[in-house]
C-alpha cells in the first residue's frame, strides 16, 4: 500500500468536529492533532448547522451517552449529510444496553454514515451475528471477521472498519486485511475511540474514496502502535498512550508505506 492521505491531511490540516465520550475526549483531540488534523470537540446541538459548514468530517462516539448527547448527534448528522461531508460512527458497547441499541437504531435510520468502526462485539451486534460481548470489550464468538464487516459494510451502505489483533475493511465488495499492530491497543483506555477519529480525519481529505483512506487510517494507526510499543514493556502502559500520540505526530507516509502489512481481497 501506498500512503496517500497522510500527507493530504498535513497539508490541508481538515476540521474534523467530534461528539465523543468523556474519556477519550482528550486522548481523541491529542491523536488528531497529531497526525495533523484540526478537532473541534462539541455535543451541543445548536451548533451543530454551523458546524457542518465549517467541518470537514463529522465523528459520532457513544460511549459515555447521556443527556442531550442522542440529540446532538442526529442534528449533526443530519447537518453533515446535507453539507456532504463524511460521517464515522463508533458505536461503542452498543449491544450492553437498550438505551444504547436504541441510540444506535435511531443514528442508522436518521444519519447516512460514510464509516462505521468497532470492535468485534459491537460490529457483530450491527450485523445481526452471535457474539459474546462484555460492556465495550470485544468479548468472543466464531463468526468470521471478515464476514461480520462485509455484512455491516452491505447493510448500511458504508465503509465497515472492524478492529483487533487484524484489522478488517470492507465496503460490501472489496476487502482488506491489516496485520500491524500490538496487543498494547487493548491495554489503554480510548485506542479504539481514536481511531474512530482518525478515519474521520482520512476520510476527510478522501475526495469520497472512504475505502481507500479507511485503510490508511487503520493501517497508519496500527504502524504507529507497532512503533510506539517496539521499546516498552508489556506493563508499561501509561508510557504507551504517551508514545503512541508522538508515533503518530512523527510517522511519514514512507513509514506507513514501507511498514504496512495489509492484503486486499
Amino acid at each position: 500500500m501506498k500512503s496517500v492521505y497522510l500527507d493530504k491531511i498535513r497539508s490541508q490540516n481538515p476540521l474534523v468536529h467530534t461528539i465523543t465520550n468523556t474519556v477519550a475526549a482528550h486522548f481523541s483531540a491529542n491523536g488528531l492533532l497529531a497526525v495533523g488534523a484540526s478537532p473541534l470537540m462539541s455535543a451541543e446541538p445548536v451548533e451543530a448547522e454551523c458546524l457542518s459548514h465549517i467541518s470537514r468530517a463529522l465523528v459520532i462516539n457513544i460511549g459515555t451517552l447521556s443527556g442531550k448527547d442522542p440529540q446532538a448527534m442526529l442534528a449533526a448528522g443530519r447537518f453533515a449529510n446535507r453539507a456532504g461531508i463524511p460521517v464515522v460512527l463508533d458505536p461503542v458497547g452498543v449491544a450492553a444496553t437498550a438505551y444504547r441499541r436504541e441510540t444506535v437504531a435511531r443514528l442508522l435510520d436518521e444519519v447516512r454514515f460514510s464509516v462505521i468502526r468497532g470492535n468485534a462485539g459491537e460490529l457483530a451486534y450491527l450485523a445481526g451475528v452471535g457474539w459474546q460481548a462484555k460492556g465495550v470489550d470485544a468479548g468472543e464468538g466464531d463468526a468470521d471477521r471478515a464476514e461480520i464487516a462485509r455484512i455491516v459494510a452491505e447493510q448500511y451502505g458504508c465503509v465497515a472498519a472492524l478492529s483487533g489483533a487484524t484489522d478488517y475493511i470492507s465496503d460490501g465488495r472489496r476487502a482488506a486485511q491489516i496485520a500491524n499492530g500490538t496487543p498494547m491497543f487493548e491495554k489503554i483506555t480510548a485506542s479504539g475511540c481514536l481511531l474512530g477519529a482518525i478515519c474521520g480525519a482520512f476520510a476527510a481529505v478522501a475526495d469520497g474514496a472512504v475505502f481507500e483512506a479507511v485503510c490508511e487510517a487503520c493501517t497508519a494507526y496500527a504502524v504507529a502502535g507497532e512503533r510506539a510499543a517496539a521499546a516498552l514493556q508489556p506493563s508499561e502502559l501509561g508510557q504507551f498512550g504517551v508514545r503512541l500520540l508522538d508515533e503518530l505526530g512523527a510517522l511519514s507516509a514512507e513509514t506507513v508505506t514501507h511498514q504496512a502489512r495489509i492484503v486486499y481481497a
